[in-house]
Order: C-alpha cells, then sequence, then structure tokens
C-alpha cells in the first residue's frame, strides 16, 4: 500500500519531501491502530489518530493538520474511499504568530560567525530574502553576475520569480563558482557528473545531466545515490547542515533568540520595510501570493522600536 502511496504521489509531481513525509504519516496511522490496514478503518479512526496527536504528543496545529492531509490524501488518492462525516474530522485552528527578526548588529554578527561555503549561504538568505531550499536548489545558470539577478525556478507553489543579487556577494560568488567548476571538472574525469534534471528533460536532452550550467551552485562534498532513481550523483548541500551552521553560530555569538536559516529571509523582508521599501516590491521579491502574507512584517513600522514611542519616555 505504502508503494502505491508513492506512486500516487509522483504521479502528480509531488516533491520527494511531501512524498517521505506523507508516508511517514500513513505509517504512523497504521502502528497507532495496531497494524490494521487503513481499508478497514474509517473517519473514527482517523479522528482517534488527530486527537492522540493533540492531546497525548501535544503536536502543534500545523503538524495536526499535514497528518490530517495526508490521511485523506491515501483514502482518497490510493483507496479510493471517500470518508464519511468528512465535516466532522478535526481540523486545528492555526494561530497568528510575528516572525522571529534579527536587528542589523545581530545579522552582521551572524555573517562574521559563518566563514566559506556556509558563510556565502548565509549572505544569500539575507541577501536576497530566499528559502533555504531555494538557495541550495540554484543552478549555475540562474545566477546572473552581471545583471545581479538571481532567478529561482519552483519556488514555493511551483513558481518562478527573480530576486536580487547583493553587490558584496558578487566576488565572493565568483569565486566559488570556480572552486565548483573544478570540482564538477574532476568528477567528470572519474566518469561522473550527472546532475538530477526536472521533468523530462534527461530523456530530452540526453547531455544537458553533465552541462556545467545544470549543475548546483552548492553541491554536496560527497557523491550519493538518488533515493528515486539509485544513480550515483552529486547532490546539493544537505539542508540540516547549514540550519546546524546557523544554529552554532548564533549561540557562538551569544543571540538568544531562536535563529534558523528562516529567520533571515524574516529579517530581510523586515529590514527592506524599515528602510521605506513599498511592500508591492517586498512581496515580489518573497514570491509572495497575496499580499496580506507580506502584511505581517509590518509589524515594526506600527509596534515597538521607532515605530511608537512609550508614554515612560515621555516624562
Amino acid at each position: 500500500m505504502l508503494d502505491q502511496l508513492r506512486e500516487a504521489i509522483r504521479a502528480r509531481h509531488y516533491s520527494i519531501r511531501t512524498e517521505n513525509v506523507y508516508c511517514d504519516w500513513a505509517r504512523r496511522f497504521i502502528l497507532f491502530h495496531d497494524k490494521r490496514h487503513p481499508r478497514d478503518m474509517a473517519a473514527d479512526e482517523v479522528t482517534a489518530f488527530l486527537t492522540h496527536l493533540a492531546n497525548e504528543r501535544s503536536v502543534s496545529a500545523s503538524t495536526q493538520n499535514q497528518a490530517k492531509s495526508a490521511l485523506l490524501f491515501l483514502y482518497k488518492q490510493v483507496l479510493g474511499i471517500e470518508l464519511s462525516r468528512l465535516d466532522e474530522i478535526v481540523q486545528a485552528k492555526r494561530g497568528t504568530r510575528l516572525p522571529v527578526v534579527l536587528t542589523p548588529r545581530e545579522v552582521h554578527a551572524l555573517l562574521g560567525a559563518t566563514q566559506g561555503t556556509m558563510g556565502l549561504i548565509v549572505g544569500l538568505l539575507y541577501g536576497t530574502g530566499m528559502r533555504l531550499l531555494e538557495c541550495l536548489r540554484l543552478r549555475v545558470k540562474d545566477v546572473e553576475l552581471a545583471r545581479r539577478e538571481i532567478l529561482i525556478r519552483e519556488g514555493k507553489g511551483n513558481k518562478d520569480r527573480v530576486t536580487i543579487l547583493p553587490e558584496n556577494l558578487v566576488l565572493p560568488l565568483r569565486k566559488h563558482l570556480v572552486r565548483v567548476k573544478v570540482l564538477h571538472d574532476a568528477d567528470i574525469a572519474a566518469g561522473f557528473g550527472e546532475v538530477y534534471l526536472p521533468d523530462a528533460l534527461t530523456r530530452k536532452y540526453p547531455r544537458a545531466a553533465r552541462h556545467w550550467g545544470w549543475q548546483w551552485v552548492f553541491p554536496s562534498p560527497v557523491r550519493s545515490l538518488d533515493p528515486r532513481s539509485g544513480v550515483e550523483r552529486r547532490h546539493h548541500i544537505h539542508p540540516e547542515s547549514v540550519q546546524r551552521a546557523v544554529r552554532e553560530a548564533a549561540r557562538h555569538i551569544g543571540i538568544t533568540k531562536p535563529c534558523t536559516p528562516h529567520v533571515l529571509r524574516h529579517s530581510f523582508a523586515t529590514h527592506l520595510l524599515q528602510a521605506g521599501y513599498d511592500i508591492r516590491t517586498v512581496q515580489e521579491l518573497l514570491g509572495h501570493s497575496d499580499v496580506k502574507t507580506t502584511m505581517i512584517y509590518t509589524h515594526v513600522l506600527n509596534r515597538g522600536g521607532r515605530g511608537v514611542v512609550s508614554p515612560l519616555d515621555v516624562l
């Protein structure tokens, strides 16, 4: 059944991360009900599992809703079963949370605490507003050094967009690409050098997988087996490596806020608004479909900091 679930997910071109998450929730659901087949269960069992996650495991609302989406996909798309009383299945209500934002001084200290490739990635995350995976999935052909632009392909929602390339990162990025080219040439000489290509491009352009323009900007230091095809190739740097580097750097310089790579994206948007840039411009750079999503960063314009003067300071 899990194989059927994977086939259904791949037929809809979902990402491998979604595939792994959905299969994991299906496995947990089966184990929770003593390895009963989902075909022999219905809405009552789904509700019991989701209630267990909320009450016993104390998971967040987003995690609970993720589990619900995975199970509904399993029943509808794989088993062909429409769950009765679908409206009665618990739907966790997500709260509104303000993003964690670093001050410019904290960002400066964080950049100084990261070196080499990780330092370049951290600089790009803050300087462009990219998500972590958007940065790690950059191809050489999508970096326009002369035009100071970065083309982000297949971002969140499978949308392309263009963002800025900071002037201060042009020279470090150029030097980094020279080192990556040497690594790629060594792979070619060793009989490797192919990179993962989306959709059916490998069959349409057989030589494109070894072409320099399609290579990852941030390749992994080691080759590994593709989890779907089993082909040995060089993937991009693992996201956990960047997350670990940011955590350690933040702890080293004494940042007490929860500091992750995504915090740099929040800081990028907040600092642009503080500098007076139009919210529509920030929306386009971030790739938000709705300006309401971008408006969460306007909290810096009317709360705290220089936005409001406390009456205590007026006395």
